[in-house]
């Protein structure tokens, strides 16, 4: 048979495990952790039925905030080898279907949060999805400031579960907000510097990019390490905790600081990268669990 008479086959129908991954479910996740972080460390009353709409609200946005970003990227996905097994540069999942997923999981979050929690609630679920999209995903293509404008977009979900809890923000609750833009900034240096080449590819002016030597890349990421600490204890000096949430933070913050270092010596940076973003993976949980214990525990 030549090539002319060849026939080319359909691709295969998407399945519900290709949408599920169009929607990022472990990076969602981390939103939606946060925000119920926000919700228990506010302590307001007793309502189940608030909690799961909580729930459900910010899993639909941080899931259909997911698939709106793969549809906007899907032409440097492609090119990228850490992403270009995604649903749609794979072919898997169509972009006119994964818009359409990801815009009606945003709009019924909004609605959602809008009907059966309040108004304050679905403004900053709202400004999450417009910053995360409208801010964050074109800066990358163009700003240095990237990683930073990004970390501002994924501080917010606590915010939205604080608001849901008390119906205002109050001040530790914008602590909440700070210990979660401070975190991705080492974390995602991390994550940057070893895939840096990939970056690199499709031109992202980030700073492990235009860093060849990482050496800026470290202090930048030591200095917010260094920042998070402070802004993590800061729930102790103001009494909103006791100092068992600050021992734990405290310890967390030593080793997180201390892999940070690491990450500064030139010698195995590749390495000392790995490690910072495992310990950023296990200092999240230990301190924020900590402080919602130590919320509901204590006060």
């Amino acid at each position: 048979m030549n090539d002319e008479s060849a026939t080319t086959l359909p691709a295969p129908p998407a399945t519900f495990r290709d949408y599920l991954e169009l929607t990022k479910p472990r990076l969602s996740l981390l939103s939606v952790l946060t925000a119920l972080v926000g919700y228990l460390a506010a302590r307001p009353p007793s309502n189940p039925t608030k909690l799961c709409f909580v729930i459900l609200g910010t899993s639909l946005a941080a899931g259909g905030v997911a698939a709106l970003n793969q549809w906007l990227e899907h032409d440097t996905d492609a090119r990228m080898k850490r992403t270009a097994d995604r649903p749609i540069p794979t072919g898997k999942v169509a972009t006119g279907s994964a818009f359409v997923l990801g815009a009606l999981m945003c709009v019924a979050s909004l609605f959602l949060l809008f009907a059966k929690v309040n108004l304050l609630a679905t403004l900053f679920t709202l400004l999450t999805i417009f910053s995360y999209l409208g801010w964050y995903t074109p800066a990358k293509k163009w700003s240095v400031w990237s990683t930073e404008i990004g970390a501002i977009a994924g501080a917010f979900p606590p915010l939205i579960g604080w608001a849901a809890g008390e119906g205002r923000v109050s001040g530790l609750g914008w602590i909440l907000f700070g210990v979660l833009f401070f975190w991705q900034i080492p974390h995602f240096m991390a994550i940057a510097w070893t895939y840096r080449r990939d970056y690199s590819a499709v031109h992202f002016p980030m700073l492990p990019v235009r860093d060849e030597a990482g050496g800026r890349v470290a202090a930048w990421a030591f200095f917010n390490t260094l920042s998070l600490v402070l802004v993590s204890l800061l729930p102790v000096a103001l009494g909103f905790t006791t100092r068992w949430y600050g021992a734990i933070a405290a310890a967390g913050g030593a080793w997180f600081v201390w892999r940070a270092a690491g990450f500064l010596r030139a010698e195995g940076r590749d390495v000392a990268a790995r490690k910072l973003f495992l310990t950023s993976i296990a200092y999240l949980p230990l301190v924020l669990g900590a402080l919602v214990a130590d919320r509901m525990i204590n006060f």
